[in-house]
């Protein structure tokens, strides 16, 4: 009879443990609030979605250095800002991983990969690795677009960038830009969310 006792609360842990874990990397929803944050740049400073005054939006994008799948959007996330900086929805990059367990994610590789590639936009390291599991980003790279409202920063999409990594040329589905044009025109994004392609987040 213990043992029953033993096993069934045993097993009652067991599904709070469970409950508790998926609860932490659910992360955001579409029509959900994102709070803000405060991260390093690679120039430094720390920088906050509210430093955008400006701002309609942000297409926040995390990403890193080592991924093959984040090295082969660099090139579109750089296009993306500069496409859709000037209309009010910047890109802001955030490297995610832990240095300590993928060495060319660190700052100073940050620094370095930004300059090569030309970001036009913040890369910032999520130290402590904060905010990653607040959004529920598991790949990199993973893509939030989010609204500025009166309610706060709304989550409208969630995904991949676009429906092809390997070849651009090939891309049929460019799902960031349907979102973020959709949202300039006022209009509900028909594609909320997609599956993100990438490397695992490395904790």
């Amino acid at each position: 009879m213990k043992t029953l006792k033993f096993l069934g609360a045993f097993a009652i842990i067991g599904l709070l443990f469970a409950f508790t874990a998926a609860k932490t990397v659910s992360g955001y929803q579409v029509g959900d609030v994102a709070t803000d944050f405060s991260l390093k740049n690679i120039d430094g400073k720390k920088v906050s979605l509210k430093d955008f005054k400006d701002a309609k939006g942000y297409i926040v994008v995390f990403t890193c250095n080592h991924c093959p799948y984040a090295q082969a959007y660099e090139d579109r996330i750089v296009a993306l800002d500069k496409k859709y900086k000037k209309q009010g929805y910047p890109v802001i990059a955030i490297n995610p991983n832990n240095p300590e367990k993928q060495k060319d994610d660190s700052f100073e590789k940050m620094q370095a990969r930004a300059k090569e590639k030309g970001f036009t936009f913040p890369y910032l390291l999520d130290e402590g690795q904060k905010i990653y599991p607040q959004y529920g980003a598991t790949k990199t790279p993973h893509v939030y677009v989010l609204q500025k409202t009166a309610k706060g920063n709304v989550v409208k999409y969630i995904g991949a960038i676009d429906d092809n990594y390997e070849d651009e040329a090939a891309v049929t589905k460019k799902y960031v830009e349907d979102a973020v044009n959709s949202l300039l025109k006022g209009k509900e994004v028909s594609v909320k969310e997609t599956k993100a392609i990438g490397c695992s987040i490395k904790a």
